[in-house]
């Protein structure tokens, strides 16, 4: 029964460390959003208190051409 009670307490810990880590690299405070920049904020606070160990995950993605709306 701990167990059940356990596990999700420790997940919810995991990413509000994550967060706080994404907060304090300043990836939610620019207005740029592109797949990078979304993907690295994301893959930053999956990865939780990994950074504070020295990791730096980041995500690149292919410069792929993305047409354009129409007017």
């Amino acid at each position: 029964m701990r167990g059940r009670v356990l596990i999700p307490v420790v997940v919810v810990l995991w990413l509000l460390i994550g967060l706080a880590a994404a907060i304090q690299r300043g990836y939610l405070s620019t207005d740029e959003a592109n797949c990078a920049s979304i993907g690295s904020t994301l893959v930053t606070i999956a990865a939780g208190p990994l950074n504070y160990i020295g990791v730096n995950p980041t995500i690149e993605c292919p410069d792929v051409e993305v047409p354009q709306p129409s007017e």
